[in-house]
C-alpha cells in the first residue's frame, strides 16, 4: 500500500503552544523531563466555547505538529538508546505525519488561554487538538515496554540533540 499524497489530509491548527523553549536543541525529550516547566496554549478565539468543562480535568493530552522537523527515517537511534530501532517503536519527532503528543497538567483557563505545566514543546508549536486525560481510559495496565523497559527513566534527564534538530 502506498502512502497517500502529502496534501491528502489537511489539519488546521486550533492554536499555538507557548513555552520557554526557543530552540530544538537542549529541550526535554518527554514531559517527564519538564515536570515544572510552565507554558500556555493560545487557542483561537473562535474555539473558546469548546473549553467549557475542561477546567474540571487535572491533565490534558495535547496533539501537535512538529513544524520545525522535516523528513524521517524508518530506522533510527532514539534519544534513550544506543541501538538502531524501528521508528514506530520510538517517540522520535521526525515521523511521516510529524504529529506529537504530550500529557500536561492543566493549571487554569483564562478565556482562550490555557495555563499548563510539564510542557516539553517548542515555543510556537501549532496545536492540532486537546483531549482530557482520563486515568480509567488512558492509563491502561501494561506488562511489556519493549526496548524502553530499562531506558524509560532516562526521559527525566536527557535533552534533545542534533539527531532531531
Amino acid at each position: 500500500m502506498a502512502l497517500p499524497e502529502k496534501d491528502a489530509i489537511i489539519f488546521h491548527p486550533i492554536g499555538l503552544i507557548r513555552s520557554p523553549f526557543e530552540s530544538l536543541e537542549g529541550m526535554p525529550i518527554q514531559p517527564s523531563g519538564a515536570k515544572d516547566v510552565e507554558g500556555t496554549i493560545e487557542l483561537h478565539g473562535a474555539l473558546e466555547e469548546g473549553l467549557q468543562d475542561l477546567e474540571g480535568f487535572s491533565h490534558i493530552i495535547l496533539l501537535y505538529h512538529f513544524h520545525k522537523n522535516d523528513g524521517y527515517k524508518l530506522k533510527l537511534t532514539p534519544f534513550m538508546d544506543t541501538e538502531e530501532r524501528g521508528l514506530f517503536s520510538t517517540r522520535a519527532p521526525r515521523r511521516p505525519n510529524m504529529i506529537g503528543m504530550s500529557t500536561v497538567e492543566l493549571i487554569r483557563i483564562e478565556g482562550n488561554i490555557l495555563h499548563i505545566k510539564g510542557v516539553d514543546v517548542l515555543d510556537g508549536t501549532p496545536l492540532i487538538d486537546i483531549k482530557p486525560y482520563v486515568k480509567k481510559f488512558d492509563a491502561v495496565p501494561a506488562d511489556r515496554f519493549g526496548w524502553l523497559e530499562s531506558n524509560a527513566d532516562k526521559s527525566e534527564t536527557l535533552k534533545s540533540d542534533e539527531r532531531f534538530v
